[in-house]
C-alpha cells in the first residue's frame, strides 16, 4: 500500500529564499532538533545539491533510525526532490513544489511512501505513520516560516 499526501505552507519571504532554506542541511537539524536528528553522511551541512546524498540519523518512536534521501530533481526555485536511497522505508519520496503570490512564498509538499514488511507495514501506516509524518513535515515548515519571516 502506498500513502499520499500534501502539505501547503504560506510565508511571508521571497521564493528563492523559502527555495533555498529548504535546502539547507542546517536549518533541517534545527527544525528536528526535537529527535535528535543528525547528519552523519554525505552533506552534513550548508546546501544540499541535485545528485547528492544526505544520509540522516534520527529518534522516533524510541528506536534510532538511519535513512540516505538523494536530489533527484531541482528546478530553481520552483522545484525539488528528494527519494530515499536507504533506509526505514519501502520507498519515501518528497517534492517540493514553490510558487510567489506577492511578498507570499506558497511551498507545497507532496510526500509518498510505504512502510516495509507486507502486511505488518500497513498496520503501521494506517495506525501511526499516516497521522505522524505530515505532522513532523509541518514542525518542519513552521521552523522555516518562523526563521524566513523573523521576529
Amino acid at each position: 500500500m502506498t500513502v499520499d499526501f500534501s502539505l501547503e505552507t504560506r510565508i511571508r519571504a521571497p521564493m528563492a529564499a523559502v527555495f533555498w532554506a529548504s535546502l539547507d542541511i542546517d536549518a533541517h537539524l534545527a527544525s528536528m532538533e526535537a529527535s535528535g536528528e543528525t547528519a552523519i553522511g554525505g552533506v552534513t551541512s550548508g546546501t544540499i545539491l541535485l545528485g547528492e546524498t544526505v544520509t540522516w540519523r534520527a529518534r522516533h518512536f524510541g528506536i534510532t533510525w538511519t535513512m540516505t534521501s538523494k536530489i533527484t530533481a531541482l528546478e530553481e526555485p520552483v522545484r525539488f526532490v528528494d527519494e530515499q536511497q536507504r533506509g526505514p522505508f519501502k520507498f519515501f519520496r518528497h517534492e517540493h513544489l514553490f510558487t510567489a503570490d506577492g511578498e507570499v512564498t506558497t511551498m507545497v509538499d507532496h510526500i509518498s511512501f510505504a512502510a516495509p514488511l507486507g502486511p505488518l507495514g500497513s498496520i503501521a501506516e494506517r495506525a501511526v505513520l499516516h497521522r505522524y509524518l505530515p505532522e513532523l513535515i509541518m514542525e518542519r515548515n513552521d521552523f522555516l516560516r518562523s526563521h524566513l519571516e523573523g521576529p
